[in-house]
């Protein structure tokens, strides 16, 4: 079967997509108002992007009727964000987090996170999250117009905060016991605890 996206409404577009990127990491984004109010979100549209600088991308897609969600109108005003490690244990307040919320509500309150103050950035870290990247926005790229057009926010990372038992002998991230979700195509969701091992292929190949 083929799919033209430009034939087909935004929405069965996004529907594809979900469908077909998986599974996603999700960064839970918090970020602070003008008026110091947190606000917190789960983004699947995420990715590392380099590492010199540290750098991290998520894309947050503006509402139905072409508003901008209340993560990007922050950022607009406050620049610095921080993403908080989405673990099988938070799931059902990750899933929380995504409802619509008024403006002025603190998601940490109205779904019983505890805020903890981050070292180089102003938003909170999640408390109950085994691992931080603290951020300052690099850029934001608008990608369309109206509804469900995409803002790209690149953010570079300032300090990185992990869980003491996350965290093996070599310093390196224990991935089973971070046991991060994603997500799928609808309401589905993966959990990172079937893993293999490939080794990478050394030297050129001519």
């Amino acid at each position: 079967m083929r799919f033209d996206p430009s034939t087909l409404p935004a929405r069965d577009v996004y529907q594809l997509m979900i469908g077909l990127i998986t599974p996603r990491p999700i960064a839970w984004i918090s970020t602070l108002s003008a008026e110091g109010v947190p606000n917190l979100a789960p983004f699947s549209f995420f990715s590392g992007v380099g590492a010199n600088p540290p750098t991290v991308v998520f894309s947050c897609v503006d509402r139905r009727d072409g508003t901008p969600k209340d993560t990007v109108r922050n950022l607009r005003v406050v620049p610095e964000f921080v993403v908080s490690a989405a673990s099988f244990d938070q799931r059902v307040a990750v899933n929380e987090t995504s409802a619509e919320f008024d403006y002025e509500v603190d998601e940490f309150a109205a779904c019983g996170l505890t805020p903890v103050a981050s070292e180089q950035v102003r938003p909170p870290r999640v408390g109950e999250s085994r691992a931080h990247l603290e951020c300052v926005v690099h850029q934001i790229v608008r990608v369309g117009d109206g509804p469900l057009a995409a803002n790209l926010v690149i953010g570079r990372i300032v300090m990185v905060h992990a869980d003491d038992a996350i965290v093996t002998a070599e310093g390196q991230i224990d991935a089973h016991k971070l046991d991060t979700i994603g997500r799928m195509g609808g309401a589905s969701y993966a959990r990172t605890t079937e893993l293999f091992e490939l080794p990478r292929p050394s030297g050129v190949r001519r």
